[in-house]
């Protein structure tokens, strides 16, 4: 098929050179001259595993190639993606600018007969919305589809190829015979595709997003009554986690959740139910036990070094959000960090990926790192923020040696309670005992 996808972001990047491994001749279109000079030279605007090779891949293949002409791509096109960012506004709603100027660009473009698929993040009547402005310029049919992302950052490129389910919001035949011909390499396996009318599917994204965070929230409320109570939440987490209702996933504490989706999606929908006078209270609460979260990693500390920031200086493991990303956004890492700054503390920081992005944001208020072990020196704690990979087995000799004090906060219980009281480690983790 001849497809456009409008935004190179971090959904629109990966959709394009996913549906181009399969064969497609896809366009990849943005307004952004920077960004799209430097996709035609294979340099991403941002790091997810695999997607690289796959854009380089393609455009070699000439099935992906990339342009600033979004009219132009939409002209050579029969289905068109709009793929393009959804910021939350003051009042948390998703703000639709970008989108329904798309959409209003499809209608004044298109030659032919076309599916219009939302791929953006969007609320319930988002759909609708984007139909009625391709209406006004539209000289030919079309039919909008709804197809929300369910890709998580760090794993896009596999979760795209490999769903556990696709879902399309599509009420015409031609849109579903278009819509399930464009996924069929995809679900081979035999996972499914999900049709639904075009709100529900818009509920879908928001409902799966919210359903994850509140686990997220919930387990976090837990670790914290267990170190009151003397439990393990690691025991508790496996106790309840085996379960086959509830099952394993999204059941580790930590700092809160942060990036693109969650505190996004959250707040979205939250706005959407208060706009229907049917509020998720559930919701309103998981998102203030997030923003409550993002603060426990400097209470710790505090109880690790006493009351008194002022003139330490602490180490910083992990910026992203989460492994395998360089995103920051809703970090805790930054909460984290702006407080041990109002505090008069120093920072050094390390993270495998995202120090770039973080020397944009932080600039000089921060020392970065050449290495995990650099940022110790000097350092009167560690703190472990992210759960990368190379974080997980460190070398606890050198770790303290290298530390003026031997204190480790543990914001993604990496360690063993019992090994770091060997070590002679001061410890504290999430819903476990502090080892002193």
């Amino acid at each position: 098929m001849n497809i456009c996808v409008v935004g190179t972001g971090y959904v629109g990047l990966v959709v394009g050179a996913c549906l181009a491994e399969t064969g497609n001749q896809i366009i990849g279109a943005d307004v952004d001259v920077a960004k799209i000079d430097g996709l035609k030279r294979n340099v991403l605007p941002i790091y997810e595993p695999g997607l690289e090779d796959l854009v380089e891949r393609n455009q070699s293949a000439g099935r992906l190639s990339f342009t600033t002409d979004v009219s132009a791509a939409i002209r050579a096109s029969d289905v068109v993606f709009i793929a393009v960012g959804t910021p939350p506004d003051e009042d948390g709603s998703a703000d639709l600018r970008h989108v329904l100027a798309v959409a209003e660009t499809i209608g004044q473009s298109m030659a032919r007969e076309m599916v219009v698929i939302t791929k953006s993040t969007v609320p319930v009547g988002t759909a609708a919305k984007v139909s009625d402005c391709v209406r006004k310029h539209a000289r030919h049919p079309f039919h909008v589809v709804s197809n929300p992302e369910f890709l998580k950052e760090g794993a896009a490129v596999d979760d795209f190829m490999k769903p556990d389910r696709v879902v399309l919001g599509a009420e015409t035949d031609h849109a579903r015979s278009v819509m399930a011909e464009l996924y069929a390499p995809f679900v081979r396996t035999g996972k499914p595709i999900v049709f639904m009318d075009i709100a529900s599917a818009e509920m879908t994204k928001y409902a799966a997003n919210a359903m994850l965070a509140t686990r997220i929230s919930f387990m976090n409320e837990i670790a914290n009554l267990c170190e009151r109570v003397g439990a393990n939440v690691d025991h508790v987490r496996k106790g309840i986690g085996s379960d086959d209702r509830i099952g394993p996933a999204f059941l580790f504490p930590g700092p809160g959740y942060g990036g693109s989706c969650f505190p996004k999606d959250v707040k979205a929908l939250a706005k959407t139910a208060r706009d229907q006078a049917a509020p998720l209270r559930v919701l309103e609460a998981v998102e203030q036990v997030n923003d409550a979260q993002k603060h426990r990693l400097t209470e710790k500390l505090k109880q690790a070094l006493g009351s008194e920031l002022s003139g330490a200086t602490v180490a910083v493991w992990g910026l992203a959000f989460k492994p395998n990303t360089d995103d920051m956004r809703e970090a805790p890492a930054l909460t984290l960090i702006d407080e041990l700054l109002a505090a008069g503390a120093r920072v050094a920081a390390h993270d495998p990926v995202a120090m770039e992005e973080a020397e944009r944001r932080l600039g000089a208020t921060v020392r970065f790192a050449t290495s995990s072990y650099d940022a110790l020196v000097g350092a009167d704690a560690l703190v472990v923020v992210t759960d990368w990979n190379e974080y997980r087995h460190p070398d606890f000799t050198r770790i303290k040696a290298t530390l003026r004090r031997p204190i480790v906060i543990d914001g993604r219980n990496l360690y063993s309670l019992e090994r770091m009281a060997e070590l002679g480690f001061t410890y504290h983790s999430m819903g476990r005992r502090a080892v002193p």
